[in-house]
């Protein structure tokens, strides 16, 4: 059952300072922000900060909850709280109620079922945005922190994934549509913080469930590398991930211009891949991984590819021979045939097409 805490009040500064860095990094200045607040401590600290700097920075600030309905009265509880929270800063709120079972259910198969936490994750980043637009705001401010940004890097690297995910949680989407002002902040900050002001939030059990990966990583394996190998483990793994984001950044024209060349749509929806041109002389490891996941996620299978459904990828177009396929996650198949490979949702396959 979730709880409310609270601590006495005293220094203020910490993570106001680098919320405030952060912001003007962000360009945050003279916008419209809404945040998006659970209840949880790292949103209402974000959200109470955002407010304290809007007067100097000229900012907007609104408050938007999505409502999950998981656990009955206390997810009604969670949006009662921060719509209280909203009124004791004088802000605007809005929230939206979404169905995550009914996600679920949707999917046709097993195989395209997504977990809980995947249809929860969708379902409120397509919530945000509409709040967003109703509260007239030009962009979400989350509140991941370093520790987030940490599991994100370690699960990813547990799970197998090729060297651009290693880049984690971007400080701002493509479109910056959202941006995540406390991802260098660690969550211990952020809770000493919320002590000294006297806030209260509200607490998920489930982030303690040691039933999810990511609550043991938090809870378990990150407290226990931090002791045994590097106390200073956020800011390093932090330091990766953004060095990481910065190499695929510029990594990214290249990418474009090859898919440009070598992909196309064909008229049943499938994806076009030429046949040639693929050997390691013309097509270095590095970017036939990356062309390798960049045809997945054009088939809407991204999230479903480890580093050896990529390998086998790879290896395919260098070797497959006509009339060859193979399976691969999200029900897609990767096939040769007289015009080059073809991906598509298991369509029938003929070899003279």
């Amino acid at each position: 059952m979730k709880r409310a805490h609270s601590a006495s009040k005293a220094s203020r500064v910490g993570v106001a300072r680098d919320v405030a860095r952060a912001a003007a990094a962000l360009g945050l200045a003279n916008r419209a922000v809404a945040v998006a607040c659970s209840g949880g401590v790292d949103s209402v600290v974000l959200a109470t900060v955002l407010c304290e700097l809007a007067p100097r920075r000229g900012l907007r600030v609104s408050l938007a909850h999505v409502n999950h309905g998981l656990r009955g009265a206390e997810s009604d509880a969670d949006e009662a709280f921060v719509r209280a929270l909203a009124a004791r800063l004088g802000v605007p709120f809005a929230s939206r109620r979404v169905d995550v079972l009914a996600r679920i259910r949707e999917a046709r198969s097993s195989r395209a079922r997504p977990t809980l936490q995947e249809a929860a994750r969708r379902l409120r980043a397509d919530a945000l945005r509409m709040l967003a637009a109703e509260l007239g705001a030009e962009c979400v401010a989350t509140a991941h922190t370093a520790d987030d940004q940490a599991e994100t890097v370690l699960l990813r690297l547990l799970r197998g994934c090729g060297p651009e995910a290693l880049g984690g949680i971007a400080e701002r989407t493509a479109d910056r549509a959202v941006v995540r002002p406390l991802l260098r902040v660690s969550r211990a900050d952020v809770l000493a913080d919320a002590r000294r002001r006297g806030l209260a939030w509200r607490e998920d059990p489930s982030n303690a469930d040691p039933g999810y990966a990511r609550a043991r990583l938090r809870h378990e394996w990150l407290p226990g590398l931090a002791r045994a190998f590097n106390p200073a483990l956020l800011r390093a793994i932090g330091d990766l991930a953004e060095a990481q984001r910065r190499e695929s950044e510029c990594f990214a024209a290249w990418l474009e211009q090859e898919m440009q060349r070598r992909f196309a749509w064909d008229a049943d929806g499938s994806l076009r891949i030429e046949a040639g041109g693929w050997d390691s002389d013309a097509t270095p490891d590095a970017l036939a991984r990356r062309l390798a996941r960049a045809a997945m996620q054009r088939m809407g299978a991204g999230r479903d590819v480890t580093r050896a459904h990529v390998e086998r990828i790879v290896r395919f177009w260098r070797s497959g021979r006509l009339g060859s396929a193979i399976e691969l996650p999200g029900g897609l198949r990767l096939a040769r045939d007289a015009r080059g490979f073809s991906l598509a949702r298991n369509l029938p396959f003929c070899i003279g097409c």
